[in-house]
């Protein structure tokens, strides 16, 4: 298990939350979590529906900013940097009118540098067919979720942030989409510095191979937990 540097440490961090909440009227979704993450963490998050997680990853994908405290990603704030993550939500950020290579040469289009990997490449890592003509929209909900990780999986980011990746996946896809995801974290970017995983589940068996770290949200507080 790696340990959790001291709050605001940011010399080498992926990841700085120091002392942050995120309150809505009289409910705080996250309240006061401090940890920071080194370049090269991968991190499961565990926790019951209502637990903070996926405020927790928006947060961190630049889409929340905190009511209290203070969000740092390789030490500057989410919205500087996200040329360097790519975050997958709940829903597959998918347009159901384009077939699969449609969507992700789409995507591709809208970044700033070239993706590192070629539409076919991420289809066909997420085991989909590149050529297969079926608009999203006629896809099964396990492919809608393949289909997703494709999308960012296509710029190689730094930080990788997925929101209960496993949903609506049988078992086999499931394990291999954490195989791909043991690839991602073990190969350098193009400068050479690890690459940072950050993931939620409910599904912490299956994620096991991946949690150099497990922490785990209750209520919005953030307790560490045993890998």
């Amino acid at each position: 298990m790696l340990p959790l540097a001291a709050p605001f440490a940011t010399a080498n961090a992926a990841v700085t939350l120091d002392r942050v909440s995120r309150v809505y009227g009289s409910f705080a979704a996250l309240r006061n979590v401090s940890l920071t993450l080194p370049e090269g963490a991968s991190v499961v998050v565990l926790g019951e529906n209502g637990a903070g997680k996926s405020t927790l990853l928006r947060m961190l994908a630049g889409l929340l900013t905190p009511s209290y405290g203070a969000v740092l990603l390789f030490g500057a704030p989410p919205r500087e940097q996200l040329h360097r993550l790519a975050y997958m939500s709940h829903a597959p950020m998918l347009y159901d009118e384009l077939t699969g290579a449609e969507n992700l040469r789409y995507f591709a289009g809208l970044q700033a540098s070239p993706a590192s990997l070629t539409v076919e490449e991420a289809l066909s890592r997420v085991g989909l067919d590149p050529a297969l003509p079926r608009r999203v929209g006629e896809y099964s909900q396990g492919m809608r979720q393949r289909a997703s990780l494709a999308r960012v999986l296509l710029q190689q980011p730094d930080l990788l942030l997925l929101d209960e990746p496993f949903s609506n996946l049988d078992v086999s896809s499931a394990r291999h989409m954490v195989e791909l995801l043991g690839e991602y974290t073990t190969i350098a970017n193009a400068e050479g510095r690890p690459r940072t995983l950050l993931l939620t589940t409910h599904q912490a068996e299956l994620a096991r191979p991946l949690a150099q770290t497990t922490i785990t949200l209750e209520a919005g507080r953030l307790k560490p937990a045993a890998a």
